[in-house]
C-alpha cells in the first residue's frame, strides 16, 4: 500500500483495498469467551470463522458494492457494534492465516500469494506482540502448543499448494513485494487483462466480473471502483 502510494489517498478514492479475514471471527458463546479470556479456545482453527458472512461480503465488493465489514476486538474477543464502510475498489487484498481452505472462497482470488516466514520468526512475533497486550508467557506458549502450531500444519501449511506465488522471508524479501507492487501498477494502468485469470496462473479458470477496470492479486481478489480499510495484524 504504501509503495503503490494508496496510504495517502483518501479511503472513499483508494484503487487498492486491504481486508483481512480476522475480521470475520465468529461471535463466541458466552462459554467460548471465557475460554478466550484464558488462552483456551482454538482462534486458528477453520471453524472459528463466520465463512458465510466472509464470502457474503466478499462477493458483494467483487461484484462493486459499498459493504459494511465486522470489526472484532482481539483484547475482549467480541464483535464490535461498529463496522467499516468498504467501498468498490480496482484491486483487492485479501489476508489471514486460511484465506485458501475454502475452496469458494479460494476461487475467487486471481493469484494466490503465500507467505512463508522461519517457525521461530513466527513464535518471536507472537511472544512480543501478545505480551504487549498483557498476556502472560506461559499462557502465549501454551496457547501456541496446544493450537496455534498443531492448526497452522494441520490447515495452513497444506493451503501452499494452492499458491501461485509463494514469498519466502516475507516483508523482508524486497525483491518479491518491488515484483507484487509492479504487478498491481500493472493492473491498475490497465496494462494487463484482468478477467482472464487462467492465462495469467495456468489454471485454466476463468472469472469475469462486470468492472472491466478491476483486478486481482493474492490472498488475493478483485473488485470494483475504490475502497478502504487496513491491514491487521494476528490478534490471537
Amino acid at each position: 500500500m504504501e509503495l503503490l502510494g494508496q496510504n495517502e489517498v483518501d479511503h472513499r478514492q483508494r484503487k487498492v483495498v486491504i481486508l483481512s479475514q480476522d475480521r470475520f471471527y465468529k461471535v463466541l458463546t458466552t462459554d467460548q469467551k471465557a475460554k478466550a479470556l484464558k488462552g483456551q479456545y482454538n482462534f486458528d482453527h477453520p471453524d472459528a470463522f463466520d465463512n458465510d458472512l466472509m464470502h457474503t461480503t466478499l462477493k458483494n465488493i467483487v461484484e462493486g458494492k459499498t459493504v459494511e465489514v465486522p470489526t472484532y476486538d482481539f483484547v475482549t474477543h467480541s464483535r464490535l457494534a461498529e463496522t467499516t464502510v468498504v467501498y468498490p475498489a480496482d484491486v483487492v487484498l485479501f489476508e489471514g492465516i486460511l484465506v485458501f481452505y475454502s475452496q469458494d472462497i479460494r476461487d475467487m482470488f486471481h493469484l494466490r500469494l503465500f507467505v512463508d516466514t522461519d517457525s521461530d520468526v513466527r513464535l518471536s512475533r507472537r511472544v512480543l506482540r501478545d505480551m504487549k497486550r498483557g498476556r502472560d508467557l506461559e499462557q502465549i506458549l501454551t496457547q501456541y502448543t496446544t493450537f496455534v502450531k498443531p492448526a497452522f500444519e494441520e490447515f495452513c501449511l497444506p493451503t501452499k499448494k494452492y499458491a501461485d506465488v509463494i514469498i519466502p522471508r516475507g516483508v523482508d524479501n524486497m525483491v518479491a513485494i518491488n515484483l507484487i507492487v509492479q504487478h498491481i501498477q500493472d493492473i491498475l494502468n490497465g496494462d494487463i487483462c484482468k478477467w482472464q485469470r487462467g492465462a495469467m496462473n495456468g489454471h485454466g479458470r476463468t472469472y469475469k466480473r462486470p468492472f472491466p477496470e478491476q483486478a486481482e492479486n493474492s490472498n488475493v481478489l478483485a473488485a470494483g471502483k475504490r475502497s478502504h480499510l487496513e491491514s491487521s495484524s494476528r490478534p490471537h
